[in-house]
């Protein structure tokens, strides 16, 4: 009977606390025989601006001079189509590029305010992926695998660094608005890791994190008295199973859940950040407010201490297999402004040095048409971006064919990427693992993917 009650009073009284969606605030050691022994990493946080769906390549980072040259014509050689019975000719870009800072990266003109941030970017053009159906790329970029139910690439670095601020939680997911992206949660899933390690989704109104509010009406010493008695029910119950770990770490999410009740609301609250910040995030604008303000709640994040910060679009918005140039100009206003501002933070805030800002989707586009004015989807090319946290300042990598189809120079796979990251942040892809099925299974399974770190791209 004991054991019921507590269970019962637990039930009652402990949801509030946020529970045990709020796992992953455990993560607070630092697992150093998996850190990479040649040096200090420059990068000790991530921020990932993920764009769902694909973005086109040759409409925004990859100019190609010669795709418009042959813009109607059949394209001469083999390709791999994914929806083939919509193929069409060549389509070039209506997008002009131009030089951009000191160091000439090309970019278009729908990215005017990543223009202004040219010299501080790593642009990889050459990335090459496995997948064409949406599902199973979301799944190699974010897991290594296309298997569902894998450990993302955040939940491997919290579990490899811990978390540096004990009140808030190491792996945020600043989520859309409109809804959950393709594969849902699983884009922040600890898979078979701890679930200690997952993302935990920060929403937006007034409730971002579920069950964390206080109980309506009972007053703060109540409060107060009630944590306190739970603090003993916990400790000695916790003293009649020694041992007990999962235990242990459930009577600790508790209280650190109360922590967060003050923690998150202060994190969350940008009424204090001047009103230049605000402008210079596009807060002022409509089509830039809700995007910006996710962009500067990850400045704040990372600020205090976050190790991961994850934004997501609902559904796959740049999946534009229709009305591409229209979509393009759509989502560029939506996010160029907020993305540039959010490195141009971090810089003057002297933050940049230690957080990496990457930019991608999952895979690119083709240089044919589908329909009248659509991209099917494409495996063999697609570009993106990274800033900060050790990466090379002003440096284009790789190089696509002349029509922007696939990539043919310095070529990049998403395991080298993910290789790359870790390596920034002193990790050692190889070494960093976990128990699973038998066998010591990491992010890269370096002997099946021959995952490699790309040193050009770092400073």
């Amino acid at each position: 009977m004991e054991h019921t009650t507590r269970r019962a009073f637990l039930g009652r009284y402990a949801g509030s606390l946020g529970g045990l969606a709020l796992a992953h605030l455990l993560a607070e050691e630092s697992r150093s025989s998996q850190v990479v022994p040649s040096g200090s990493p420059k990068a000790t946080s991530v921020i990932c601006l993920f764009q769902h769906g694909g973005p086109s390549q040759m409409d925004l980072f990859d100019a190609k001079p010669e795709l418009s040259r042959w813009h109607g014509k059949p394209h001469p050689g083999q390709l791999e189509i994914h929806f083939d019975k919509q193929a069409g000719n060549l389509l070039g870009s209506p997008f002009r590029f131009r030089p951009r800072g000191q160091s000439g990266i090309e970019l278009s003109d729908l990215l005017p305010f990543t223009a202004g941030i040219a010299d501080e970017l790593t642009l990889v053009r050459s990335m090459t992926t496995e997948s064409v159906d949406h599902e199973s790329a979301l799944r190699l970029i974010h897991t290594g695998k296309f298997q569902a139910g894998r450990p993302t690439l955040g939940s491997w670095v919290v579990y490899a660094l811990g978390s540096e601020n004990r009140n808030v939680p190491a792996y945020v997911v600043l989520s859309d608005p409109g809804g959950l992206p393709v594969d849902g949660t699983r884009n922040w899933s600890s898979g078979w890791l701890p679930a200690t390690y997952q993302g935990t989704p920060f929403r937006s109104g007034s409730a971002p994190v579920l069950n964390l509010d206080m109980p309506a009406g009972i007053p703060a010493g109540a409060r107060a008295g009630q944590l306190k008695l739970l603090e003993g029910l916990n400790r000695a119950h916790l003293r009649r199973h020694p041992g007990d770990s999962e235990l242990e770490a459930r009577i600790t999410n508790y209280e650190i859940a109360a922590r967060m009740q003050t923690a998150v609301p202060e994190v969350l609250d940008i009424s204090g950040e001047t009103a230049e910040t605000h402008r210079m995030y596009g807060l002022d604008r409509p089509e830039t407010r809700e995007y910006g303000t996710r962009c500067l709640l990850a400045r704040r994040l990372v600020e205090r201490g976050v190790r991961f910060v994850q934004l997501f679009l609902s559904g796959q918005p740049w999946d534009t297999h229709s009305k591409n140039a229209e979509t393009l100009k759509g989502l560029c206003a939506r996010t160029d402004q907020p993305s540039a501002a959010l490195v141009q933070d971090l810089k003057q805030r002297g933050l940049l040095d230690s957080t990496i800002v990457l930019w991608t989707g999952e895979f690119g586009r083709l240089p044919v048409s589908q329909g009248a004015d659509g991209r099917d989807h494409n495996r063999h090319a697609f570009s993106l971006w990274l800033a900060g946290g050790g990466f090379k300042k002003g440096y284009t990598h790789g190089q696509t064919d002349e029509f922007g189809y696939k990539s043919v120079e310095d070529v990049v796979t998403v395991h080298d990427l993910q290789a790359t990251l870790l390596h920034a942040l002193g990790l050692d892809h190889k070494r960093l693992t976990y128990p699973h099925d038998g066998r010591a299974d990491s992010l890269t399974d370096e002997e099946v993917t021959h995952a490699k770190v790309i040193h050009k791209l770092l400073a």
